[in-house]
């Protein structure tokens, strides 16, 4: 092999380590950037506050099951408990304690009437608008000095990382469910 061949592949090599070196800084910031948000907006202060506005207490642990049952709902609680990242049988005593307080529904899937979906009931889908506002009100204050084409261009790259990891989770159902 000649020499510049040998050159040649070397300074792919290199080009390629720096370039992956750089990628790899940037998911990294991605994840703590990431994990430093979810960290923030699950802060108990926002929360303490609205529920001390509220008319009913709520437990804290239910406000974000309660934002993802008026999101997706109907919801099944395996589903629900794979979008909060918490364990079934959790999800399945505190959906329970959300119905005992009238703030969802539950019933048999209208696909599968073994599967138990939850879905918001009108004081629920009030008590999930209020959590909406307060969230606006937070993050508002936190871009106050954004533009708004700073803020539509963040919201467009996560919902588009969100969608992907939604189609990454879908897939790799697919495959295990192939296996």
């Amino acid at each position: 092999m000649c020499i510049l061949h040998i050159l040649f592949r070397l300074e792919n090599r290199v080009k390629n380590y720096v370039y992956n070196a750089h990628m790899n800084k940037d998911i990294r910031d991605m994840h703590d950037a990431l994990l430093d948000i979810i960290g923030f907006m699950s802060r108990p202060e926002p929360d303490v506050a609205l529920m001390a506005d509220m008319s009913m207490p709520l437990e804290r642990a239910l406000l974000p099951l309660l934002v993802r049952i008026d999101r997706r709902g109907p919801i099944g609680v395996v589903e629900l408990a794979d979008l909060v990242g918490r364990d079934y049988t959790t999800v399945s005593r505190q959906v329970a304690r959300l119905d005992e307080l009238g703030l969802v529904v539950r019933r048999s899937g209208a696909r599968d009437k073994r599967v138990r979906e939850a879905e918001v009931t009108e004081l629920g889908r009030e008590m999930a608008d209020a959590i909406d506002r307060m969230r606006e009100q937070l993050v508002g204050e936190l871009m106050a000095d954004w533009t708004n084409a700073e803020r539509r261009d963040l919201a467009r790259l996560m919902k588009r990382f969100a969608n992907d990891m939604n189609e990454w989770v879908l897939r790799r159902r697919g495959e295990d469910a192939d296996e």
